[in-house]
């Protein structure tokens, strides 16, 4: 990090706290009728110190702040549970930043912000239906469905920046206002700028480059019975593949843990991930025990592979060029297009009677998987019927039990249940789902692939007990898969079908404990066993864990908040995934050992007022274990030693 970088965020960091300590003004009045459906989140600043602190200044009138500008999601107002949350001024986890390190590391990526990722454990898809099989940069993507709508006293905007050793660098930025007391209007903006952590060859040559943009607006009529949440969102995702580190065995010259003198397979590739989504939520109350509702959702994902196969990267790929025989320019060059585009419309109604929700709907999705190199009277195209409904009981704020299930015609649906109690919660989920449209049908450059897979099965039970004492919570779960018919990429990096099932045994703790007044402990440990005939398919590291320690407490008369400590994270060895660029897909390999090793991370986070700032050095144990670092997937190493600065930051005027 240069001078001239340091210097500007010393200005940026000190001009943000002027703005924090300034912002006391006084709004205009009027109550939003969106507030009257329910009461409002904690600000978890009033709860920091002790104390809850007041809205009002000493003049008693009503400051500008959290509590002032507030944003709730979709999920519930569909749920008549309208929840409206405070702006986050917490400090908890805030230095890991980046949506890898924020998930608590329980992604597999390839060592680096924006490259490509895989959930290390298994999950069950949000959809029963045909999906793209493109999710490698899902992490990165704010899709409609779960982004914030705003309900703001006054223009409302949150600025937050990563500045990140080596020039991994993140910035978000969000803006909201009404228009009156029931109409919204919003954006965010957001950009990826990292480095190649491996072989870079200039200062700017970025492995990930992403522009990412909403649009939203969220409106109420005046009498409370008309509600519309609308969103446009668009994300261009661009990587320059550097394909992994060339092994020793290969090239004797080549040595991992060189970083930026490493000699990688990789120069003149490049991956394209543009999405494009507009979504509407809207509903008409008859009464309070009967709502109708409908949503559209419009989605285009297009992707692009290119690879230049007249330079040294077609040491990479393999020898056969399939489309070459259609286009000639493709012996020379690889250029895969994929476009998956798919839109849905769902309607139903629902209500609340006596402490209990329901919904009843219908809903239709059509879409199709295109691309220039199908055989000619091949399609991918699906249209898909969906029956579904749910019904929520809350028995009391602590008590509640939930059902709900979709059923496609024919022959796949989800069935999930969950019981919430003080002391315990469980909930079950069985399905039957479609495997992935690139997954079925697949003509790229360099593999090709037309299956006819069956659905896949999973049945899924989790537990969790609750253990509260003073000073020590406990949270004891277990968790069991069991799973047939699992689509996968074999070690020919070729879509393949389990014959058998798998069954998993997933035991696991989280505990948080306070140390005298000041000091947090926080850890996570989880043991992952796997058997059955397919059990090999799933590659995940039987123990994994992460830990805390940190000072926590307020300083210099409650106006700073501050948190400093230690964060460590660790799993087992495991025959981890490596992944295909020319896929975009994590497959099977036997020789490759992704080794244990811990890595610790030292942070600052502080707060001032409402502006909140991170200092993380990150792998301070760089040199200082028996191997000279570790790695995350076949041949990509993780960080070496890295100092990240960020900051967030509120405006409400």
């Amino acid at each position: 990090m240069n001078i001239r970088l340091l210097c500007f965020i010393f200005s940026l960091s000190i001009s943000s706290f002027y703005a924090a300590f300034a912002q006391r003004t006084v709004p205009v009045t009027g109550q939003n009728p969106n507030q009257q459906r329910n009461g409002e989140g904690l600000d978890p600043e009033e709860e920091e110190g002790g104390q809850r602190k007041s809205l009002l200044d000493d003049s008693t009138r009503m400051v500008y702040g959290p509590k002032t500008s507030l944003y709730f999601y979709e999920k519930d107002i569909k749920r008549n549970n309208l929840i409206l949350y405070p702006q986050d001024t917490a400090l908890n986890n805030f230095h890991n930043y980046d949506p890898v390190a924020k998930s608590n590391w329980k992604y597999q990526n390839l060592g680096n912000v924006g490259s490509a990722t895989k959930p290390m454990f298994y999950e069950i898809p949000d959809v029963i239906g045909t999906r793209s099989g493109f999710s490698a940069y899902d992490l990165y993507y704010h899709a409609p469905e779960n982004n914030k709508y705003f309900d703001t006293k006054s223009p409302f905007t949150e600025m937050s920046a990563l500045f990140g050793g080596g020039q991994r660098n993140m910035l978000d930025i969000a803006f909201a206002r009404n228009i009156n007391s029931r109409w919204n209007v919003g954006f965010d903006f957001h950009t990826i700028r990292a480095r190649k952590t491996l072989n870079p060859v200039a200062r700017d040559d970025n492995m990930v480059v992403q522009n990412s943009y909403s649009v939203h607006t969220n409106y109420r009529s005046e009498n409370g019975k008309y509600w519309l949440l609308a969103n446009f969102s668009r994300m261009l995702h661009k990587v320059n593949e550097i394909g992994g580190i060339i092994p020793p065995d290969v090239d004797s010259t080549s040595v991992y843990f060189t970083y930026e003198d490493a000699k990688v397979w990789l120069s003149n590739t490049q991956t394209r991930d543009l999405r494009q989504e507009q979504r509407a939520y809207h509903e008409y109350s008859i009464r309070d025990e009967l709502q109708i509702y409908h949503i559209f959702d419009y989605k285009n994902k297009d992707l692009a592979f290119d690879a230049a196969l007249n330079t040294s990267d077609s040491l990479f790929y393999p020898k056969t060029r399939y489309n070459a025989l259609l286009d000639s320019s493709q012996f020379d060059t690889t250029m895969n297009r994929h476009n998956f585009r798919e839109w849905g419309n769902e309607v139903g109604f629902k209500g609340s009677f006596k402490g209990f929700y329901y919904n009843a709907h219908a809903k239709f999705r059509g879409g199709r998987m295109k691309s220039p190199f199908y055989p000619e009277g091949e399609s991918n195209n699906f249209n898909e019927v969906y029956l579904g409904g749910e019904l929520i009981g809350k028995i009391s704020e602590k008590w509640s039990i939930s059902a709900d299930g979709e059923y496609l015609i024919p022959g796949a649906f989800r069935l999930h249940g969950l019981f919430i109690s003080p002391w315990l919660e469980v909930d079950y989920t069985k399905a039957v789902y479609k495997p992935a449209a690139m997954e079925q049908m697949y003509f790229g450059n360099h593999y090709q692939w037309d299956n006819a897979f069956d659905n896949v099965g999973v049945d899924q039970i989790r537990g969790v007990v609750k253990i509260d004492f003073q000073k020590i919570k406990l949270r004891p779960s277990l968790t069991i898969n069991r799973i047939n018919n699992y689509v996968y990429f074999n070690e020919e990096r070729i879509a393949e079908q389990a014959s058998g099932e798998a069954f998993m045994l997933i035991p696991g703790l989280k505990a948080s404990m306070r140390i005298g007044q000041k000091f947090q402990w926080d850890t996570e440990v989880i043991f992952t066993q796997i058997t059955g005939e397919s059990g090999d398919n799933f590659r995940i590291p039987k123990l994994y864990g992460n830990t805390k320690f940190y000072f926590d407490s307020p300083m210099f008369n409650e106006n700073v908040y501050v948190q400093i400590g230690l964060d460590i994270r660790y799993h087992s060895d495991y025959l981890a995934t490596a992944y295909s660029p020319a896929t975009q897909q994590f497959y099977l390999q036997n020789d490759f050992n992704v080794y244990a090793y811990p890595v610790a991370d030292v942070f600052l986070n502080f707060r001032i007022n409402r502006t909140r700032v991170l200092l993380k050095y990150n792998h301070l144990n760089s040199g200082l274990m028996k191997d000279e670092g570790y790695f995350v997937t076949p041949d990509y190493t993780g960080y070496k030693s890295f100092i990240d600065l960020g900051i967030t930051w509120y405006l409400f005027d």
